[in-house]
């Protein structure tokens, strides 16, 4: 069995891919070593490492939209508008409380020391903490306490850590990366509507628009921005460059991309069709490195 250390990268509900890649892996007869995860990368890399990635994927699988709303426990502080305890809580009930030095398989998660401008590498200690620090998104989920110092996502820094990895000649690194180039998907005809009482949930879409009515193309695009499109979609800008140079310095045997409009960040309902994207991702990636050694 080949062993392989795996990075799986930032990016919201892009991250259930993350299973995909897995079930291939295990399915195609590897053996994954050591799991090395940020923000969603860490949450599925983490509960992977537990034994648990099966319940996980059964619970991500029966969610609706109304059952993703009703995990947000709303704040309004000036450091998020979501505490993020409840999914954490909902989690914990099928995985238990578990130590990361006391994992089956070796996991780092990775956060960011907003106070003293350097990364944390979580390595031990209490697996849920870590977790909830590595995927603190700035302006939406509210940071962590953490001793001396306040974190946040792990991707303000490094949104795929391959540089953590510390390999043997007889094995190989693969990585996820969430923020692939964009890619054409059809709409999906036979996904179940629910009823107009959820209709709530587009507040999340529509939190203040920027911009004016002025006749242009650009300007009526622009008002079609909300507040959490600008702030997200520009904090996917700096992950994108700092993906691009981390895999140009620590180049990974297998790079699996997941396209980044596959979904939006918090459509965790969509759960089933993503993680199929992450099978076909996975397979694409092979297919292109079985090609390119011919």
């Amino acid at each position: 069995m080949k062993k392989v250390h795996l990075v799986l990268g930032s990016g919201g509900a892009r991250g259930m891919a993350h299973i995909g890649v897995i079930e291939m892996l295990e399915q195609d007869g590897y053996e994954i070593v050591e799991v090395i995860g940020c923000s969603m990368g860490a949450v599925v890399g983490g509960i992977y490492c537990t034994g648990f990635l099966n319940q996980y994927k059964q619970w991500l699988t029966s969610l609706t939209k109304s059952n993703v709303f009703s995990l947000f426990d709303f704040t309004f502080t000036t450091q998020g508008f979501v505490k993020g305890d409840k999914v954490f809580n909902k989690i914990h009930e099928f995985t238990g409380e578990h130590l990361i030095e006391e994992l089956k398989i070796p996991f780092t998660a990775v956060s960011t020391d907003i106070l003293n401008k350097k990364e944390i590498h979580f390595t031990s200690g209490n697996l849920f903490k870590a977790l909830r620090a590595s995927i603190a998104i700035p302006g939406v989920l509210t940071p962590v306490m953490y001793e001396d110092s306040i974190l946040v996502d792990g991707g303000v820094l490094n949104p795929l850590p391959l540089n953590l990895v510390n390999k043997k000649d007889d094995e190989i690194i693969v990585a996820v990366n969430l923020n692939g180039a964009y890619e054409y998907f059809p709409k999906q005809e036979n996904v179940a509507k629910e009823t107009d009482k959820n209709s709530y949930w587009e507040w999340l879409l529509t939190l203040p628009v920027i911009g004016n009515k002025e006749n242009t193309i650009k300007q009526k695009a622009l008002t079609k921005l909300s507040m959490f499109d600008l702030l997200n979609t520009s904090y996917d800008f700096t992950q994108d460059r700092l993906t691009e140079m981390m895999i140009e310095i620590y180049s990974p045997d297998l790079l699996i991309e997941i396209p980044r409009n596959c979904c939006k960040v918090f459509e965790f309902y969509r759960a089933a069709e993503i993680i199929e994207a992450g099978k076909k991702a996975y397979k694409d990636a092979v297919n292109k490195k079985i090609n390119n050694c011919k």
